[in-house]
């Protein structure tokens, strides 16, 4: 089995999905001639044609909104956002155009479209290019929400992203783009959206997160004294709870490990279901690890401390096994 590159799976992925599909077309800047600023679009335009992979001009609002009207008009476009800050000039075409398509239509309508963009922090692009921003998109009646975190999870959830019949927004981390890894791709193999995966079993804990917090998750159960599950959420909205919760019933204890600061993360939302719908289930308070409330950093060691690190995250949920008390986050115990 070959080791490829996740910014690989992207690729094969889109390669895959309009080979297999003549509806499927990309949008985006620089996606065409310069195969993306990731090189995750290199050789669609020689393999599929300026018709199908379109060089787009410097305005979201524009081509997001030519991308809804052609999704209408029968087509599958896959819109790139080179991060994902820059859509904000066009969340009106995608969440009050394209997610609400179905509804107004009374059902004759639907907007199969997929945006795609690189997110997240870890490379030192700073405050106003390593957000996550799944918060803009997580529960607008419509849309789907999914993220990726390695080559299969990455193949698999695009496939079926360009296969909804509504629109879908795919996160993928750009810090895992250049991660290396063994994986044989399998055209046919689709991860449904809206199905979490448990990736390591547990006794004492169950950590739920999701994208390139998912390795920082895997690392810290090594080195924890704790036994504890993780589970890679991948889909942000509509969110797997049947398999969050029957493993807080396993476990009893629940902790959220996010890339997003505590306001606005999408642990708020998993921790406010269990603590309702599974509290007798629960041996300890349910405990988020977030960001800080405060821009990332652009300083590399300012932002490697920003970011939870494995040491981190095996403190924090021993802390809750041992006490059964939600521990205090590091920068207010620093305070």
């Amino acid at each position: 089995m070959a080791k490829i590159w996740i910014r690989q799976a992207v690729l094969r992925a889109l390669d895959d999905a309009m080979t297999d599909d003549p509806t499927v077309i990309m949008m985006g800047e620089d996606i065409a001639a310069a195969g993306g600023p990731f090189k995750v679009t290199e050789g669609l335009l020689a393999a599929h044609g300026p018709d199908r992979v379109i060089d787009t001009p410097i305005s979201e609002m524009a081509f997001m909104g030519a991308a809804v009207g052609a999704a209408v008009c029968g087509m599958k476009p896959v819109v790139e956002m080179m991060f994902i800050e820059f859509i904000g000039v066009a969340l009106d075409q995608l969440t009050t155009q394209a997610a609400t398509m179905r509804y107004l239509s009374r059902g004759r309508l639907t907007a199969p479209l997929v945006v795609r963009a690189s997110a997240g922090a870890g490379q030192g692009f700073g405050c106003q290019h390593s957000q996550m921003l799944d918060h803009w998109f997580r529960g607008t009646p419509g849309l789907k929400v999914v993220v990726t975190s390695n080559a299969r999870t990455t193949y698999g959830l695009l496939r079926s992203a360009i296969e909804d019949p509504d629109p879908v927004v795919v996160l993928e981390p750009r810090v895992l783009y250049a991660e290396r890894e063994e994986y044989e791709f399998d055209r046919n193999y689709r991860i449904p959206l809206g199905q979490a995966e448990i990736v390591r079993k547990g006794t004492d804990a169950t950590l739920v997160t999701c994208g390139s917090m998912v390795r920082v998750a895997l690392a810290a159960a090594e080195s924890s004294k704790a036994n504890i599950e993780v589970i890679d959420l991948l889909t942000l909205w509509p969110w797997d709870r049947k398999t969050v919760a029957d493993s807080v019933a396993r476990t009893g204890r629940l902790v959220t490990l996010e890339e997003a600061p505590e306001g606005s993360g999408w642990g708020g939302d998993v921790v406010s279901h269990i603590a309702i719908q599974a509290f007798g289930s629960l041996k300890a308070p349910p405990h988020r690890i977030t960001l800080p409330e405060a821009p990332v950093p652009y300083s590399g060691p300012l932002e490697a401390r920003f970011l939870p690190s494995p040491a981190y995250v095996a403190e924090q949920v021993d802390a809750l096994v041992s006490t059964n008390k939600s521990p205090a986050p590091w920068w207010r115990n620093a305070a």
